[in-house]
């Protein structure tokens, strides 16, 4: 980009962009990085300088930067049919899409009901479990449970499940009926965090909150395989086994919110299958397209679609314009040749052991309290005190990761998350593709800046 150019898309932006969960006034004063291409698990700014994407964009481009398959089969996409909705009508890519993702998912989640990204998926998948309840004859079950600090989107349905305060409070009262459980962040856990292993409460929080809600007020409980917000919250061993007891005992669906941890994320096409449960649907986005076309959807079990097939006048009473755009989903079967040719799953199981590594050699320094996480999804969690495990006051936070923190991690060429939404963490979730070279970079990088932070810390 020409200076000329890159003065005036500065400009616009400044006084156009209003940015996602972005401070507004600080975008006008200071601007907002110009990201202008990408190639492999690299990104480049409109300065040029170079930038290793350890956030996949926002845990979404699994196969990289740059992939021709995927431009081709928009444009052929484009050229044939651009556009024609799936409101009483198919298109082939979306019946060849729901095909293929009822091949990779597992047990009977045959039906797919597309979306345009993950929150519209979460609040479909609600709307569908009431309408499926009331099919047979159970309409009182309209509840959702979901997790502390749990992320499930942030239109209204979707904001109520989710379970992050900051992101609630300016918007509330919201929707009734989304109730809230215990996650399984053993670092932080009242009950267990100094033991050697779960004790598994948490998953005995779901039966008692069942029990006080009342089971047969209960329609689904959502989770995500590994949970994002609070830190990659790795499920303890049994968790999963237990969870989807508690739901059969009850009668309740089991939704497993896979819009991070799919399509190999964690080096599974589908997270459930990593840790061994099977959930009555599964709600996908971002990877399935590898974010280069928004799509996301609902896989959805034979049992769920019975009543629907039974009484010939019955109507899911939802839809979405672009639901299944037929661009979107040409990117996604594109996108799915890639994975399998290329063998991106994996490449993450390959080198999940030099991940840990890197994680490892994080955790001895002063400030990491705890590293967690699985595949290409990680966390360190900082600390003031790693003794005590004390966290930073509000003001601490604000300071460390917006004024020392995120900026060193920019000038030194990474791209990841400094997220205090809940106890401050590093996130990374890079690239299905990086290996060791951009492994060890994270590495090299974090070390460099942590020991940085927690010096200006200690001085300040």
């Amino acid at each position: 980009m020409t200076p000329e150019n890159l003065d005036q898309v500065d400009a616009l932006s400044r006084r156009h962009i209003w940015g996602h969960f972005t401070r507004l006034a600080g975008a006008q004063r200071d601007g907002l990085p110009i990201i202008e291409r990408g190639e492999g698990a690299y990104v480049y700014d409109a300065a040029g300088r170079k930038f290793l994407d350890g956030l996949s964009g926002l845990f979404t481009v699994n196969i990289g930067h740059g992939r021709t398959e995927l431009a081709e089969a928009a444009r052929a996409q484009t050229e044939k049919l651009a556009y024609f909705p799936l409101w009483s009508y198919t298109t082939e890519p979306a019946a060849r899409l729901a095909g293929r993702l009822a091949e990779l998912a597992p047990g009977d989640l045959n039906r797919v009901f597309f979306t345009t990204g993950g929150g519209e998926a979460v609040e479909s998948a609600w709307k569908l479990a009431i309408q499926y309840f009331a099919a047979i004859g159970q309409p009182s079950r309209r509840k959702v449970i979901s997790r502390d600090y749990a992320y499930h989107g942030t239109s209204l349905g979707a904001l109520s499940i989710t379970g992050i305060p900051a992101l609630r409070e300016p918007f509330e009262p919201l929707l009734p009926n989304a109730v809230k459980i215990r996650n399984t962040n053993h670092y932080r856990c009242a009950t267990c965090s100094q033991l050697p292993a779960c004790t598994l409460d948490c998953a005995d929080d779901l039966e008692r909150r069942i029990l006080a809600e009342g089971p047969e007020t209960v329609a689904m409980v959502i989770m995500e395989p590994v949970q994002n917000t609070g830190g990659t919250l790795v499920p303890p061993d049994g968790y999963w086994k237990k969870v989807r007891e508690t739901c059969d005992k009850y009668g309740i669906l089991l939704v497993s919110d896979e819009v991070i941890c799919a399509f190999g994320r964690l080096g599974h096409m589908f997270a459930s299958d990593r840790f061994g449960y099977q959930p009555d649907m599964i709600t996908f986005a971002k990877g399935v397209t590898s974010g280069y076309a928004p799509l996301g959807g609902v896989m959805v079990s034979d049992r769920i679609a019975g009543p629907f097939l039974e009484e010939s006048n019955r109507v899911f009473m939802h839809g979405l314009t672009f639901g299944g755009h037929p661009v979107s989903c040409a990117v996604a079967l594109a996108n799915l040749d890639v994975m399998e040719n290329d063998d991106i799953c994996g490449n993450v199981l390959r080198h999940e052991e030099l991940f840990d590594d890197v994680m490892a050699s994080l955790s001895h320094l002063p400030i990491v309290g705890d590293v967690r996480g699985c595949g290409y999804f990680r966390v360190a969690e900082l600390v003031s005190n790693k003794e005590t495990r004390q966290t930073f006051t509000d003001d601490e936070s604000e300071w460390l990761l917006r004024t020392v923190v995120s900026p060193m991690l920019y000038d030194a060429g990474l791209i990841c998350r400094a997220d205090d939404r809940a106890d401050p963490v590093v996130v990374l979730s890079p690239t299905l593709i990086c290996g060791e070279q951009e492994l060890e970079f994270i590495r090299t990088t974090l070390t460099s800046v942590f020991t940085e932070a927690w010096k200006q810390y200690c001085s300040r």
